[in-house]
């Protein structure tokens, strides 16, 4: 959506427009996909395995960096660079930078910062090249069929890497599906973005591939086992698509920060709220979230030693602050042997401490639920603004079991940044496109 301050813009390279513009779709679509597939597709399987950890992946998203930043300023209208400098964001940045300095091994740090970085900046671009609402159409298209049909294909001919087996930590999981991503926890919340891009499509008139989308990203969860995936999704839908059947579309962005606070309330309430914790105990004693408030309770203590910094980028987990704590026998999970909390606000929190946690929620939900209020009455506008926030959703709610935020190139953090920069670009600028004319 670079073009959507001014339409009739020209390019800066010398190629005709209408080839400019079907280039820049085209390496949107590249950036998108191979972002959210990585280079290192159908790893073996781990709860925890971070996408990015090897020199191959490392050189993939170097050489797709430095591409993403050429096509910023060579292709990209700069008023519309200009509108992502977001002011949260930039606070938060400088955040991300404190706790690289901050992090017991600072070139390490320094590694996967460079790599946390360079995945958002591929977002910018795969979100800016598109030219108009058709460009981005074709693009989100391409680039969700490419990532569904590698994992289809993987499902069908690699069975034995891109479904779970018995073997190794999790043989509960045996059967499910993950694709060409290292979990199913992974795997289902990106298949839950797709079947939003579907809708989207569907309701710009691009019917087939729209309920084609909808169809395969659907099955795909379902057979991931994700049932809370499964069930989140038709929330997030009519949280976002609902009020608007009935005219109160301003009541969106409340339901959405209803559902979130209910959420941290059912979540970490009741493991740091005493009342909502004497709840629990009394009612839902058995309610741990597959052990998840173990970790939280252990959090909670360490972060209280140093509320302010957090313990750095990569200072926490998997370092000798946690190997050498005390560790009860009897609880579910053995802390030492786990890299994230599976709550992404704590392991901020624990990364950067608690004033960046304040500037993340202002960032990633205060934002973004202005931004929504803020698109002007265009339907190419509130489509586009519809899509983005129930990504934004989305990814938000699931962030409450599972850790994403500034984890290098997972592929659900990019899409959360993606969105919200959507959002923030929706918000400030009229979409080029058919229903906008």
């Amino acid at each position: 959506m670079s073009n959507i301050a001014s339409p009739k813009r020209t390019e800066r390279l010398a190629l005709p427009a209408e080839a400019a513009a079907w280039f820049a779709t085209g390496l949107a679509a590249v950036l998108l996909s191979l972002a959210v597939i990585s280079f290192r597709p159908f790893q073996p399987s781990g709860p925890d395995v971070q996408s990015g950890g090897d020199i191959f992946n490392q050189l993939g998203y170097g050489s797709l960096g430095a591409l993403a930043v050429l096509t910023l300023f060579m292709l990209v209208d700069r008023r519309v660079v200009a509108a992502l400098l977001s002011p949260w964001w930039l606070l938060l940045l400088f955040f991300f930078a404190l706790s690289v300095l901050n992090a017991p091994y600072p070139p390490a740090a320094m590694r996967t910062a460079i790599l946390t970085l360079i995945g958002i900046l591929i977002m910018l671009a795969a979100l800016t090249l598109p030219r108009d609402a058709d460009g981005f159409s074709a693009m989100l298209a391409c680039a969700a069929l490419a990532i569904l049909g590698l994992n289809y294909f993987g499902v069908l001919v690699m069975p034995d890497v891109a479904i779970h087996g018995a073997e190794g930590a999790e043989p509960q999981h045996a059967g499910l599906w993950r694709g060409s991503f290292p979990h199913k926890n992974s795997a289902a919340p990106v298949m839950a973005c797709l079947s939003f891009a579907g809708i989207f499509l569907w309701r710009r008139g691009w019917r087939l591939c729209g309920a084609l989308i909808i169809v395969l990203a659907m099955t795909f969860i379902a057979n991931a086992g994700s049932k809370t995936t499964l069930g989140t999704v038709p929330l997030t839908i009519l949280m976002v698509m609902g009020p608007a059947l009935f005219g109160l579309r301003f009541l969106a962005p409340v339901l959405v920060l209803i559902a979130l606070t209910g959420t941290g309330l059912a979540t970490l309430g009741i493991v740091f709220i005493e009342p909502l914790a004497a709840l629990h105990r009394e009612f839902l004693p058995h309610l741990t979230y597959t052990g998840r408030t173990t970790l939280w309770e252990y959090m909670g203590e360490m972060l209280a030693r140093r509320p302010l910094s957090g313990y750095g980028l990569d200072g926490f987990w998997g370092t000798g602050t946690v190997l050498f704590s005390d560790y009860h026998f009897d609880t579910e999970w053995d802390i030492r042997a786990i890299v994230h909390g599976h709550n992404s606000y704590l392991d901020l929190a624990i990364t950067m401490g608690l004033p960046a946690l304040l500037v993340a929620v202002l960032a990633f939900i205060a934002a973004p639920l202005r931004d929504f209020l803020r698109v002007p009455p265009l339907k190419e506008n509130v489509l586009l603004a519809d899509l983005f926030l129930m990504i934004v959703t989305f990814t938000l709610l699931n962030a409450f079991l599972e850790s994403f935020f500034f984890r290098r190139a997972d592929p659900v953090w990019l899409l959360l940044v993606f969105a919200l920069f959507g959002l923030r670009l929706a918000a400030r600028f009229p979409v080029s496109g058919k229903f906008n004319r």
